[in-house]
C-alpha cells in the first residue's frame, strides 16, 4: 500500500471499529453490558455513560445488574433506561437495578436486524466519504503538479480496492450479527 493511502485506510478501519461497537450495543437475546453503552445519565449536570457511574454485572445469561456508586443515581439511571430504545423495564430494589432480558420475539428480531443494517449502511457511507475526500486530495495534488496523472490513477485504483475491502468487511460483520439475531 502506498504511503499516500495509508491514513485513509486507518480512518476506514476506525469507522469499522465504530460499526462493531454499534453492533455490540444491539442485544441478541443474551445479557451484554454493551447494550448500555449508548445510554447516558445526568450526573452533576453532564451526560455520563452508565458504565462510568455504576458497576454492571451479569449474574446469569438473561439479566444484568447495575449497582451505582452513588445511591442518588438509582432513579436517574432507571429513567434513562426506560426512555431508551432498549425495550426493557428496569426493576429498582433500592440498592441495585436489575434488567431481565426476555426471549426476543420474531418481530423484535426483525426490528433489531433493521437497526443493524442502518448501522452498517452508515459505516459504508462514512467509508465512501473518506474515499471521496482522498480522491479530492489526489486531484488537488495533481493540479499542483505534486503527482502525475498516472500516479493519481494508480492511487485512486488502490484507494478503490481498499474501499471495496472495507465495505466487504462491514457486509461480513453485518451478516454475522444478523445470523446471531435471527438464531432462536
Amino acid at each position: 500500500m502506498k504511503e499516500i493511502n495509508k491514513p485513509y485506510d486507518e480512518k476506514m478501519q476506525k469507522t469499522i471499529d465504530v460499526v462493531v461497537s454499534d453492533f455490540a450495543s444491539v442485544r441478541a437475546g443474551r445479557a451484554n453490558a454493551a447494550v448500555l453503552d449508548k445510554i447516558t445519565v445526568d450526573y452533576y449536570g453532564s451526560p455520563t455513560p452508565i458504565n462510568q457511574v455504576a458497576a454492571i454485572s451479569s449474574p446469569d445469561p438473561r439479566s444484568l445488574m447495575i449497582q451505582p456508586w452513588d445511591g442518588t443515581l438509582l432513579k436517574p439511571i432507571e429513567k434513562a433506561i426506560q426512555s431508551s430504545d432498549l425495550g426493557i423495564n428496569p426493576q429498582n430494589d433500592g440498592r441495585v437495578i436489575r434488567l431481565s432480558f426476555p426471549q426476543l420475539t420474531e418481530e423484535r428480531r426483525k426490528e433489531l436486524t433493521k437497526q443493524v443494517r442502518k448501522y452498517s449502511e452508515g459505516g459504508k457511507v462514512a467509508i465512501r466519504n473518506i474515499r471521496r475526500d482522498a480522491m479530492d486530495k489526489l486531484k488537488a495534488m495533481e493540479k499542483k503538479s505534486e503527482i502525475t496523472e498516472d500516479d493519481r490513477k494508480e492511487f485512486e485504483k488502490e484507494l478503490q480496492d481498499i474501499t471495496e475491502k472495507r465495505c466487504k468487511q462491514i457486509d461480513e460483520l453485518t451478516a454475522k450479527k444478523e445470523a446471531e439475531l435471527m438464531a432462536v
